[in-house]
């Protein structure tokens, strides 16, 4: 089906157009909204209330710009706004960060490990990891989405990096010990 036509039959209420455009577009978003969400259910729950914003915001969409950004953008935002109200952000002094790189070989880890220890940090933690290192927002710019101070979206970036690291190596350490048995 054409997607302009699947809009407008949306901005209608349509409620076939509606699920067909939910049908179309639900994995790319979950895949999107499992990113910033702590676990599986969250992520499903975000990814509702997502859907639910967008029928109810469609009419604003004025076919300019990709629509599937535009919905990504209201995922992002929709999973943002419950941490905001949650206040999981904490302020750190901005002279003790130090940016500190994570290198791993491909075949070392695998995706789904790497996206469990993702899924594993604190909020304040894993939004800003997102934020910065998978989808390139600037530290000006997750300050602005998170209603916090550019100090403290580093500083949270930085701590994000730092439990990666040490969880990736220690299951590196776990697998150098398994086969050394």
């Amino acid at each position: 089906m054409n997607i302009k036509k699947l809009i407008k039959q949306c901005k209608k209420q349509e409620i076939s157009a509606q699920k067909s455009l939910y049908d179309l577009y639900s994995d790319k978003l979950f895949s999107l909204s499992l990113k910033y969400s702590k676990n599986y259910a969250e992520a499903q729950d975000n990814l509702q209330d997502a859907f639910i914003k967008i029928f109810q915001k469609i009419e604003q969409y004025q076919h300019k710009g990709s629509f599937e950004g535009w919905m990504k953008r209201i995922v992002i935002n929709t999973t943002l706004q419950k941490y905001r109200q949650q206040k999981v952000f904490e302020l750190i002094n901005e002279e003790a960060l130090q940016a500190k790189e994570i290198y791993v070989e491909e075949d070392e880890i695998s995706l789904a490990y790497l996206l469990e220890c993702i899924q594993s940090l604190p909020n304040r933690y894993r939004l800003v990891f997102n934020l910065y290192v998978l989808d390139g927002f600037s530290h000006r710019e997750i300050a602005s989405k998170l209603n916090i101070s550019e100090g403290t979206s580093k500083s949270n970036l930085s701590r994000a990096r730092d439990i990666l690291k040490r969880k990736i190596e220690a299951s590196q350490e776990y697998k150098i010990k398994r086969q050394a048995e």
